[in-house]
């Protein structure tokens, strides 16, 4: 059953959950370093994605999946939430959050780009366009008010903030040819997968097992609302929505409603070239969308 106002509603809580994250990151990161942050809530969102599967009678599809399947599995989680999430912690990290979030948000830009030599589409000039757009835009927000460019940035930080969208892009890139399979039971087979990597890379590492009440805490929200339930509720709303392109861009709210938190919680004194950036980052995707059809074929 179609009900645009459904969907809405629920695109509604997604927004305001998404919006929640940067928030959540730089909160958790007080109390844990990045790998014990993405080890609890990689888990938290597991236990949740199971008691999902329960409640919609899907976790027998579980044990229905062949080998191949399986390994799909093992390497779409290996990319996310793995790498994508070790990576994006450790921008947080190093940088402000009104810093990473943003420029975390240029995959859909990227994801036009990879879409050439992976699903073998062609690259158009309202691509390139869009490109340097978003690109203008991730020069200001790394300048962070300082009309002096890079003189306050950490280059390392802005690198791993646009590598991790690079990632999130091959991540869907590849998630678009394994076609067959519940999304919520492949969600949950790639935290399954990529909890156990982090696992192995956590015992090795220092003060792993040094638990913080708060940390726990930190991680439980984002291993719910930023990994867990708030992707179930965003298939809800695509489930129901009659126009799927229209809803889908109303996610550009959400680096908007993430600086409001960040500036409210985390007291982050927001740059204009935050704001000026993030514009222009948001501008770019929208071009390519209104003047491409690419992102909605993907």
């Amino acid at each position: 059953m179609k009900n645009q106002k459904i969907a809405y509603t629920f695109a509604g809580f997604v927004i305001l959950f998404w919006g929640t994250s940067a928030t959540a990151f730089k909160l958790g990161l007080q109390y844990f370093n990045f790998i014990q942050l993405l080890f609890w809530a990689s888990l938290f969102a597991t236990i949740i994605l199971f008691f999902v599967l329960l409640f919609q009678r899907k976790f027998s599809q579980v044990f229905k999946m062949d080998k191949t399947q399986l390994k799909w599995s093992v390497f779409l989680g290996f990319l996310n939430p793995f790498l994508y999430y070790f990576v994006l912690f450790k921008a947080y990290d190093l940088l402000p959050a009104q810093v990473a979030q943003p420029l975390n948000y240029i995959w859909p830009i990227i994801l036009v780009l990879l879409s050439v030599p992976i699903l073998g589409q062609k690259l158009k000039a309202k691509n390139i366009i869009a490109l340097i757009i978003s690109f203008v835009g991730v020069i200001f927000i790394s300048s962070q008010g300082n009309i002096n460019i890079f003189s306050k940035s950490n280059p390392l930080g802005v690198f791993l903030a646009l590598f991790s969208s690079t990632i999130w892009a091959l991540f869907w890139l590849f998630n678009v040819r394994d076609k067959n399979r519940d999304e919520t039971v492949k969600l949950f087979l790639n935290f399954f997968f990529a909890s156990i990597l982090i696992l192995l890379v956590g015992v090795f590492t220092k003060d792993f097992w040094n638990i913080s009440v708060n940390g726990l805490f930190a991680s439980a929200y984002i291993g719910a609302f930023e990994m867990g339930i708030t992707f179930v509720l965003w298939l809800k709303a695509l489930n129901y929505a009659d126009n799927t392109a229209r809803l889908s861009n109303v996610i550009y709210l959400v680096p908007f409603v993430a600086l409001l938190f960040i500036k409210l919680i985390l007291g982050e004194t927001i740059y204009w070239t935050t704001i000026v950036g993030l514009i222009l980052i948001i501008g770019g995707i929208i071009y390519q969308q209104l003047c491409s059809k690419t992102i909605q074929n993907i």
